[in-house]
């Protein structure tokens, strides 16, 4: 598996991502998007009329993107590094694909998706037994 366990309760917690892609002309783009991990580590991402978007044709010419997902840690003395941040950061290679069920809000997301196949993972507050968390290749 690519991701640790702590990392997939974490990604399995979340629904909003930052998906970065750079455009043929080398201007770069940073967008929020639905997600969701899929079972084999791989993560779909979904938009409304995504396949006419900026970001879709920004992969078609360079597949490489950075995807972050993050968010506050609650102000509670129970949590890992209470009011810090904390998350999972993702660079990888897509692909697109049509699918017959898009991965969030079907009723106006379009069946156009962009998969993410991590190759490098940081993530840092989200691991009890490794608080500060690290990065790795995995792929």
């Amino acid at each position: 598996m690519i991701f640790t366990d702590a990392e997939r309760g974490y990604l399995s917690g979340q629904r909003l991502a930052r998906l970065a892609t750079v455009s043929a002309a080398g201007a770069p783009q940073i967008v929020a998007l639905g997600f969701r991990l899929n079972d084999d580590d791989t993560i779909d991402i979904g938009g409304p009329n995504h396949a006419a978007s900026q970001r879709y044709r920004n992969i078609l010419g360079n597949p490489k993107v950075s995807l972050l997902i993050d968010d506050m840690t609650p102000d509670d003395p129970a949590q890992l590094k209470p009011g810090w941040g904390r998350g999972v950061e993702i660079r990888g290679v897509v692909e697109t694909l049509t699918v017959e069920v898009p991965p969030v809000s079907p009723e106006w997301f379009s069946h156009d998706i962009i998969r993410v196949h991590p190759r490098w993972v940081r993530s840092w507050h989200i691991d009890p037994d490794n608080v500060e968390g690290g990065s790795r290749k995995v792929g």
